[in-house]
């Protein structure tokens, strides 16, 4: 048996979800019957149907017998659709390989539970590190109650995201900035803080075609309301979501200015230990896993990146360099947070370093 094959392509499917799937994993499933595959499946946009009912769909009658490889734990609860696990026994299949448990609580083993009860034999952590990143984000919203938080700046070689009049556009090539694009694709979310929105107006759209079917969710960390309602992420918004974290007390009549624009308002209280921007970020990012958010990519500005840093927010990093030099005349991509000791700052351990065009890209991760 290939079981290790047949997992490697069942992540595979997993990993085409993400961004589009939340508040649910992104699963892939793969079911194999007499060393062919039968079916394939991989949750679908909006977290329905589930990958093994897709899989099991193709597979059809091809199912009985076969072992179904799954990245996370078939569910055993009844929600909008029955259990996964009672999918796969009703199917008559006859090994499940599962790469990781589910943490949800209303499934925690009970799926696989419900295969052993009825005669399947079950194989757990088949590359269970591979399964735990492709679903970080899923796990982080129920481990810790917030997003997995992925910082992306583009940069000078000395950390300079814009000249000193304000200039920034664009510091990286053509290759850097689509592969930032599919960056967004792959995430539930992008956050920016005001000051972004008032100097780049930005549209913050995946624009690469094809790349993802659903609408990216566009938040902007804004405590007083000062989004102008003439700025795109408003003018859109009734397209594409676009979510404020505000503080509770912020002008009444921008809150139903910004409704009526449907915008949706989040109230978040200005201070505690994730204070920045006016806002507690670390409140804000509960309220939007709260709201289902599993995956946060945030693109700026510096003052954003700093109270991030600073409340020890930011689990992934991902750094376009560009090969130039500013000098200190230029913008910092984080602006100054309180470092006064080395053994107070942040650190990550790099997972990768790779060319894209004619600028690097560095990918990191918080240290352990």
């Amino acid at each position: 048996m290939d079981d290790p094959s047949h997992m490697h392509a069942a992540l595979a499917l997993a990993r085409r979800g993400l961004g589009q799937c939340w508040p649910n994993p992104s699963v892939g499933c793969v079911i194999v019957r007499d060393g062919r595959v039968v079916g394939r499946g991989a949750t679908a946009p909006g977290g329905r149907p589930h990958a093994e009912t897709l899989a099991l769909a193709m597979a059809g009658a091809a199912a009985r017998g076969a072992t179904a490889y799954v990245t996370l734990e078939p569910c055993g609860h009844h929600g909008r659709t029955p259990p996964c696990s009672e999918a796969l026994i009703a199917a008559g299949v006859a090994r499940v390989v599962a790469a990781l448990r589910d943490p949800d609580p209303r499934v925690d083993g009970q799926g696989l539970t419900r295969l052993r009860a009825a005669g399947i034999a079950v194989a757990e952590g088949m590359l269970a590190a591979e399964a735990e990143e492709v679903n970080a984000g899923f796990f982080s919203r129920l481990r810790r109650n917030r997003p997995l938080v992925t910082l992306k700046l583009a940069s000078t070689l000395d950390g300079r995201i814009a000249t000193a009049a304000g200039e920034s556009r664009w510091i990286t090539g053509e290759p850097a900035r689509r592969a930032a694009h599919a960056m967004r694709g792959r995430n539930d979310a992008i956050m920016v803080g005001v000051g972004t929105v008032l100097t780049d107006d930005p549209d913050l759209t995946c624009r690469i075609p094809g790349f993802r079917r659903t609408g990216l969710v566009r938040i902007i960390a804004d405590s007083h309301l000062r989004t102008r309602l003439t700025n795109r992420l408003v003018a859109t918004a009734r397209e594409t979501p676009t979510w404020i974290l505000a503080r509770p007390e912020a002008d009444a009549d921008r809150r139903r200015a910004l409704a009526d624009c449907f915008v949706q308002v989040l109230p978040v209280e200005p201070t505690g230990a994730g204070a920045g921007l006016g806002v507690d970020l670390a409140l804000g990012l509960r309220a939007l896993a709260q709201r289902g958010i599993t995956r946060l990519l945030v693109e700026g500005g510096a003052q954003l990146a700093a109270a991030l840093l600073r409340a020890d927010l930011v689990d992934r990093i991902a750094w376009f360099h560009a090969p130039g030099v500013m000098g200190a005349d230029g913008w910092p991509a984080a602006q100054a947070f309180g470092v006064t000791a080395l053994a107070a700052m942040p650190r990550y351990v790099p997972q990768s370093v790779q060319p894209i065009g004619r600028d690097v890209l560095t990918e990191l991760r918080r240290a352990v």
